[in-house]
């Protein structure tokens, strides 16, 4: 992916208890990530998470998608027969 999402978000003690947040706001990465789950689209989560922009949801779910390529045990590559 060619998003930088480290930039997008931070964890700091006085934000949320230290929960990681999108850059700038105390919407925790976690909730975003439920409320996509669930299935809300980006209007609804604009609408109900007025701080986070466009460029936070991806940043949201770039980040989703590296922990989940890095963190998933793969099932080994079968052996090519010749």
């Amino acid at each position: 992916m060619g998003f930088d999402y480290h930039s997008a978000f931070e964890r700091r003690t006085d934000v949320c208890g230290g929960a990681l947040v999108l850059k700038g706001t105390r919407v925790p990465v976690r909730t975003v990530l439920a409320s996509l789950a669930e299935g809300a689209s980006e209007a609804e989560l604009r609408a109900d998470f007025p701080t986070v922009s466009a460029d936070g949801l991806r940043a949201v779910i770039a980040f989703a998608a590296t922990s989940a390529s890095e963190d998933l045990p793969l099932p080994p590559v079968p052996a090519v027969v010749a």
